[in-house]
């Protein structure tokens, strides 16, 4: 199916591995001119790379910031200053208990996961209404629906983006312009393999035993029985930024493994 990104331009933050890579390497082979994004330049380097080799004809750029912060969203602003499409997947997580989490730990969980895409949004979806066409998506998780009593402040950070989008939405009804929200379920990132691998260190296990007892215990609801790949949530935010998707908007579409116990 030809998706009609050529010659739209994407930015994705945190874009340098896991789900933003692929969501990424997905727009960049459907021909859309693609941003990637991270703190570090031999990361974001290492992408643009591995985009390239997989597509010579790839069209890929970088900008190296840290868009946790307000001086790294205007780092960005300065080079990019439009977009057709803007994916605001960066996040960070942490499991901790909850008379454990510090106000820093708050503050600082809420700056990357929504303040990021708050700052992006407010960039460029006016821009995007000004050309009476536009996408913004904002990862969120099956945590925003299901708040992970292991890691409360994450989830209240995935909720908040359900509540961004959807308001967000509303300013664009009438236009070309569409903002809507993807929940992954567990997906096998980056972060996600580095904490089941010390979990099966430190329980003398395999990493198979550490995930399935992972899902077993956190998400024993899971119908996939598995944690998703990058590539099975890209594939749903590539078509979410495609103009054949313009009739969705406003919405929160799960990528879950059936996690979230919901028709709705």
């Amino acid at each position: 199916m030809d998706l009609k990104l050529q010659g739209k331009s994407a930015l994705v933050s945190g874009s340098t591995a896991g789900i933003g890579f692929a969501i990424a390497l997905g727009l960049a082979q459907e021909g859309a001119s693609v941003i990637i994004t991270g703190r570090s330049a031999a990361r974001v380097e290492q992408a643009i790379d591995k985009i390239q080799q997989s597509n010579s004809e790839a069209k890929v750029s970088g900008v190296v910031a840290d868009l946790a912060t307000l001086e790294g969203t205007e780092q960005v602003f300065q080079q990019v200053p439009t977009i057709d499409i803007l994916v605001n997947n960066l996040g960070i997580y942490e499991q901790k208990a909850f008379s454990e989490i510090t106000d820093e730990d708050w503050f600082n969980i809420f700056e990357a996961n929504v303040l990021s895409g708050v700052r992006l949004s407010r960039q460029y979806l006016e821009k995007m209404r000004s050309q009476n066409w536009g996408r913004v998506i904002f990862i969120s998780s099956e945590s925003a629906l299901q708040i992970p009593v292991e890691m409360i402040h994450y989830g209240m950070t995935k909720t908040a983006q359900l509540a961004i989008s959807r308001g967000l939405a509303e300013m664009t009804a009438g236009t070309g312009v569409t903002v809507n929200t993807v929940l992954a379920g567990p997906t096998r990132s980056e972060g996600v393999n580095d904490f089941i691998t010390k979990m099966a260190k430190e329980r003398g296990i395999s990493q198979n035993q550490a995930e399935d007892e992972f899902l077993q215990t956190f998400r024993p609801t899971s119908l996939l029985k598995r944690f998703a790949t990058n590539d099975e949530v890209a594939a749903m935010v590539v078509y979410l930024c495609s103009p054949i998707a313009s009739a969705t908007n406003g919405a929160a579409l799960r990528v879950d493994g059936g996690v979230v116990r919901s028709i709705v």
